[in-house]
């Protein structure tokens, strides 16, 4: 039996989108994976589930991925980005 995708996997997957860990491609196939595989914590299931539904066409022109869509999304999850500007 595979681990749940919880509220905080999701997080962690934005975050490392946001961060340039994570390319748009490879969050869109995690979450395409994760609708076709996956199974949702079940105390915030709808949640997940529609979080990971909508990072799964983030990559269709019409859908897009903003960042006041990561926000949103980040919201219906739980957690809040912040913005941290530092000297190179």
């Amino acid at each position: 039996m595979s681990q749940a995708i919880t509220r905080q996997m999701v997080a962690n997957k934005l975050a490392a989108y946001l961060q340039h860990d994570l390319s748009l491609a490879d969050l869109v196939a995690w979450a395409e994976s994760a609708m076709m595989d996956g199974e949702f914590e079940r105390q915030h299931f709808t949640t997940v589930r529609d979080v990971v539904a909508r990072l799964g066409v983030a990559d269709v022109r019409a859908f897009g991925l903003t960042w006041d869509d990561c926000e949103h999304l980040l919201k219906q999850l739980g957690y809040a980005a912040q913005v941290h500007i530092v000297a190179k």
